[in-house]
């Protein structure tokens, strides 16, 4: 069962975000560490939007099951164990004088947040006055001059923030934000050179799939625990978070002593391209190539055995060679990846993953393909293949089959009017891809202008529609 009582520590984190991320990510470290005796402190969760979970965290004494799950050492594994690392939770909504009482809670030292990518934004229309109702850095700007007035701008009183928001420079743009209100409410200057000076903002990355609450299962889950959840979380055993810091972070909050993936660096752009290049790159190719195969999940498309060939050598032979950290750690890291793609316990359709796969192919892929095309005058056929791949899954029908393709409208628009001309010429073909080719509002330029795309690409997508993408594989073969 949950637990009667738990241990009272005192306040360390302030929450933004009561999601299934932060709870099986941040608070599974902070967990981790107490349990250890590393940092013997809890989270205060603030709910950053009106409608939230915090009142379903309350309800189980600030508790939930974490269940953890993957493959370690060849082999599924499973573990599971009860969270009790949060001690409060506020809903600013409705109690806004407790928001603004955290600034009062001298052990308190560092920020997280996850309130999604939208979350991190700059609305001019904001007042002072308007309480809970104006964004995350709006409510975070309230809560750093609370602290600055009651602490009358002491310098050892400021806050580590580590946002988890998945956009670049999520710190930067979170500290612009900051500062953006500052400017709007006529804040004082002494008050912005504390927040510039005595707080650190520091860039992160984070890596945990997360699959959230098991909706599925969960009767079974309760079942073999013996009690009620609901707010049962699931996630993968991997786990990577990157922050951009120094020692006082790792002082601070020192997850890596407690064997969390935690990694403190000067710099996490390296980072940040190596996931976006291996994982996310890996993700986006695979779907429709998979998909076209005849694939639903990521899973079963990685234990394919050509599959898994063409997997190995888009990543080993097109992406690694373009990345800048050592050989070495981007084969280990790739080495992860395929692991954790094999994972029997999470079921992720390759349909779901597809959604935005243009915008996705332009900052995850497209990179690849070019910087291989510059250092080899050459085009990384796998890459291309999965282009023409992705412009076939968009024509919404491929031998009979609806496939139900999501995008920005612009784009949905593009591809109909596109293959609503197609009459199966090669001619006809080459069009299509032209016209996708050259839709700069995606790609920020024509990809018409890269050497031998257009063609290799044509190519490509018509022996697809005409053979089926298996026959493509056997043609290619001494290239995957």
């Amino acid at each position: 069962m949950l637990k009667d009582s738990k241990q009272t520590l005192p306040i360390k984190v302030i929450q933004f975000g009561e999601g299934n991320f932060l709870r099986a990510f941040v608070d599974w470290m902070i967990q981790k560490m107490n349990d250890q005796g590393l940092f013997n402190g809890s989270v205060a969760v603030v709910q950053p939007l009106d409608k939230g979970l915090i009142h379903m965290l309350e309800d189980q004494g600030n508790q939930y099951t974490h269940f953890l799950k993957g493959m370690k050492d060849g082999s599924p594994y499973e573990e599971h164990y009860i969270n009790d690392s949060i001690s409060t939770c506020i809903n600013p909504y409705e109690d806004f004088e407790s928001f603004l009482g955290l600034a009062a809670i001298e052990t308190a030292s560092i920020i997280v947040s996850n309130t999604t990518e939208a979350g991190i934004e700059f609305n001019p229309e904001d007042s002072l006055d308007d309480n809970a109702n104006v964004t995350y850095p709006g409510k975070l700007t309230r809560l750093l001059f609370e602290r600055y007035n009651l602490t009358q701008g002491n310098p050892e009183t400021g806050f580590i923030i580590m946002p988890c928001e998945l956009i670049d420079n999520n710190a930067d743009k979170l500290k612009e934000a900051v500062f953006s209100y500052i400017e709007l409410w006529k804040l004082p200057e002494d008050f912005k050179a504390w927040v510039l000076n005595h707080n650190l903002f520091c860039n992160t990355l984070v890596d945990r799939i997360v699959p959230g609450f098991p909706r599925d299962t969960i009767n079974e889950i309760c079942d073999q625990l013996g009690y009620k959840d609901n707010l049962v979380v699931e996630s993968e055993l991997f786990n990577l978070w990157v922050v951009e810091g120094n020692d006082a972070v790792r002082e601070a909050f020192p997850a890596m002593k407690a064997g969390c993936n935690l990694l403190v660096v000067d710099d996490v752009k390296p980072f940040k391209m190596r996931k976006v290049r291996i994982l996310n790159g890996a993700h986006t190719s695979l779907v429709p190539v998979a998909y076209l195969y005849g694939k639903e999940t990521v899973r079963e498309s990685v234990e394919d055995p050509l599959l898994q060939d063409y997997l190995n050598h888009i990543l080993f032979k097109e992406i690694i060679p373009t990345l800048t950290l050592s050989k070495e750690e981007l084969d280990t890291f790739a080495a992860e990846v395929i692991e954790r793609f094999k994972n029997p316990f999470i079921k992720h359709y390759l349909m779901s993953i597809s959604l935005n796969s243009m915008s996705k192919y332009k900052t995850r892929v497209l990179p690849s393909l070019t910087t291989y095309l510059d250092t080899n005058k050459s085009l990384p056929k796998g890459l291309t293949l999965a282009l023409a791949a992705l412009i076939v899954f968009y024509k919404g029908n491929v031998n009979g089959k609806i496939i139900e393709t999501k995008d920005n409208p612009d784009i949905m628009e593009l591809y109909a009017g596109l293959w609503a001309d197609y009459d199966e010429s090669l001619e006809s073909l080459k069009k299509i891809v032209t016209g996708v080719l050259a839709y700069e509002s995606n790609w920020e330029g024509n990809l018409n202008h890269l050497p031998g795309l257009t063609d290799l690409v044509t190519d490509y997508a018509y022996r697809i529609l005409k053979d089926g993408i298996d026959t493509l594989f056997d043609e290619i073969k001494e290239v995957i």
